[in-house]
């Protein structure tokens, strides 16, 4: 059992809590992990403002906890630090943060709504997007990747699919920025007091939004996401204007952000491992698929998920009780020696590859996962296959983010004129 003299001393996890940790290359962060995976049980991470939390760190630990809802929450929240009372209470719970039957139904709702038409809908629009961004950058030369192409993949094909009216999508997608951006990010004092609520009023201001959509289909439903969503009848239940927009916000911060930084860390590995690049394009339908769960794995952008202990459990020798907070560690858990030979490699064949970029398993895995496949692939190929090809330049700009892998900036070239 680990003792609880663990919490006392040198602590092995402290440097987790250290926001300075986050600011470090990579490869520093990695290291670090190793180090955390070696010990013998889960490893304790004090919090200056918090309780502290256990990390998990291992591939094994986080798989088990993620299917083990009833023993590790999500509730009262996944992030760091956990939303207040007041924040859920005005914005709704998003159903990451929720639990048991509340979650359950939300989620049954959601999934009838992608029927079989609307995703195939959704795919064929999602070929046609990466067509005509890889077209736009063709004849315009940009130089920066992240705005020019891997933010408008998937901004482009979740409003295309939400039936979004094309007035409102360059506010959304500044909203989008302005709620994500300082996620997970150490700022200072002068910076929090300054803009405080910047990213919840983005929020906000998408909420209404899309709730006065969501009426507007109610009378008036189409084929579209928002139609399906407002009028489902599921055990007699459709989403109300809250839930609406909690579901919007959670999938166009996540989609959107996840998917992006995907796809940016791609292009910087297929640069930084041309023999993998070659190998890609000796026969891209051969190996795509693969790539991008190589990229996935590699790159991890989910970072870490918190939970909350709700019954007693032992793990690895180390006893849980109700109230305490652990960590996913997936960024960790992806880079597993146990599971993953030679880790930090980026192998494009790797087989098996059971990486936790999705999540763990469970009721919370990531519903969008099929799309986002979808989308780095139909990118890629046209980034790829194109008479022009595309490579980085120098390192991405990170966010420094303990939440998700975000790239603020990338540059990029064209391999010839």
């Amino acid at each position: 059992m680990t003792l609880p003299a663990q919490r006392h001393g040198t602590d092995p996890g402290r440097e987790l809590a250290e926001p300075g940790f986050w600011q470090q290359p990579p490869a520093h962060r990695l290291a670090a992990f190793a180090r955390l995976r070696a010990a013998e049980g889960p490893v304790f991470v004090p919090e200056g403002s918090g309780p502290g939390h256990w990390a998990l760190v291992r591939h094994a630990q986080v798989q088990e906890a993620s299917r083990l809802p009833k023993v590790f929450a999500s509730a009262p929240g996944v992030t760091t630090p956990e939303p207040a009372r007041w924040v859920r209470a005005l914005f709704g719970d998003s159903m990451v943060n929720l639990d048991g039957p509340d979650h359950a139904q939300l989620r049954k709702i959601v999934q009838r709504a992608f029927t079989p038409r609307l995703l195939a809908a959704a795919e064929a629009d999602i070929h046609a997007v990466a067509a005509r961004i890889v077209d736009d950058v063709l004849a315009e030369r940009p130089d920066e990747f992240v705005s020019a192409v891997a933010s408008r993949l998937p901004l482009e094909v979740i409003c295309n699919m939400m039936g979004i009216p094309e007035h409102y999508r360059a506010e959304i997608a500044d909203r989008v920025n302005h709620a994500s951006e300082n996620i997970g990010v150490e700022r200072g004092l002068a910076s929090r007091l300054r803009m405080p609520g910047r990213g919840l009023r983005a929020l906000a201001r998408m909420q209404r939004m899309v709730a006065g959509i969501g009426r507007e289909r109610r009378k008036h439903p189409t084929d579209d996401l928002i139609s399906a969503l407002v009028c489902a009848n599921v055990d007699g239940q459709a989403l109300g204007a809250r839930q609406l927009g909690a579901f919007f916000s959670l999938l166009m911060v996540a989609g959107v952000e996840t998917t992006r930084n995907a796809i940016t860390h791609g292009l910087t590995l297929l640069t930084d491992h041309p023999d993998q690049r070659d190998l890609l394009l000796s026969d891209f339908e051969e190996y795509a698929d693969g790539a991008v769960d190589e990229m996935i794995r590699h790159s991890t952008p989910i970072i870490q998920f918190r939970r909350t202990v709700a019954a007693e459990h032992t793990m690895d020798g180390h006893v849980f009780r109700p109230g305490d907070k652990v960590v996913l560690y997936y960024a960790s858990a992806n880079r597993d020696e146990t599971v993953f030979p030679d880790p930090d490699a980026f192998v494009i064949t790797r087989s098996p590859n059971p990486h936790l970029g999705f999540g763990g398993g469970g009721p919370h895995f990531c519903l969008g996962a099929h799309l986002a496949r979808v989308e780095m692939k139909a990118l890629f190929r046209e980034l790829l296959t194109r008479p022009v090809g595309l490579r980085a330049v120098g390192l991405p700009d990170l966010a420094g983010s303990n939440f998700d892998n975000r790239v603020r900036s990338l540059k990029f070239a064209f391999e010839r004129p």
